[in-house]
């Protein structure tokens, strides 16, 4: 088994609840090296947008399994994942047994308010049409007994350098 300082931490949550920002803070913080798996997923095989409309969510999934092998095979990241990636019982089984996840969780409103709106809503697959804060509590509604078996950590009213701060201290003491 991996010791604490080994282990990677995962930030796994909805779209919009910080998890890349958070995960930059807290990479600083613990002098860790910081991945974005949407990020590396897309210098490898381009915009997510353009991967669902080429080739469909299905093989966007299997992008996110093949990366979460990759990465269990490396010790003490910091890792971002996409929202709905530690969902996969694929993934899980092999990030889970080398990480800590934490489910960073924000209020509808919020999450529409940091993917820029209506118009930053557009650019997000899942959240396109005519109504996104509906699709967003659609999906949040779908997700939350999965996301529910991760530590929670609400972002609402934090800084992201505070919920870094946050869970630092829960690593420190836990």
């Amino acid at each position: 088994m991996t010791n604490t300082y080994q282990r990677h931490v995962v930030l796994t949550g909805f779209m919009g609840t910080g998890k890349s920002t958070v995960g930059r803070q807290l990479a600083a913080l613990l002098e860790r090296e910081w991945v974005d798996t949407d990020m590396m997923i897309e210098s490898r095989h381009g915009p997510i947008p353009q991967i669902f409309e080429a080739h469909g969510e299905k093989h966007f999934r299997d992008l996110e399994r093949e990366l979460a092998v990759e990465l269990a095979g490396q010790s003490a990241l910091v890792i971002s994942t996409g929202g709905r990636m530690m969902l996969d019982p694929a993934v899980r089984r092999h990030l889970e047994p080398v990480s800590r996840v934490f489910c960073l969780v924000a209020s509808p409103e919020s999450i529409l308010r940091r993917v820029g709106g209506h118009h930053g809503a557009a650019r997000r697959p899942l959240l396109a049409g005519d109504d996104p804060q509906s699709r967003i509590q659609d999906l949040l509604a779908e997700r939350s007994p999965a996301y529910a078996e991760f530590e929670a950590i609400d972002t609402d009213n934090r800084t992201a350098i505070q919920v870094a701060e946050v869970i630092a201290q829960l690593l420190i003491t836990s």
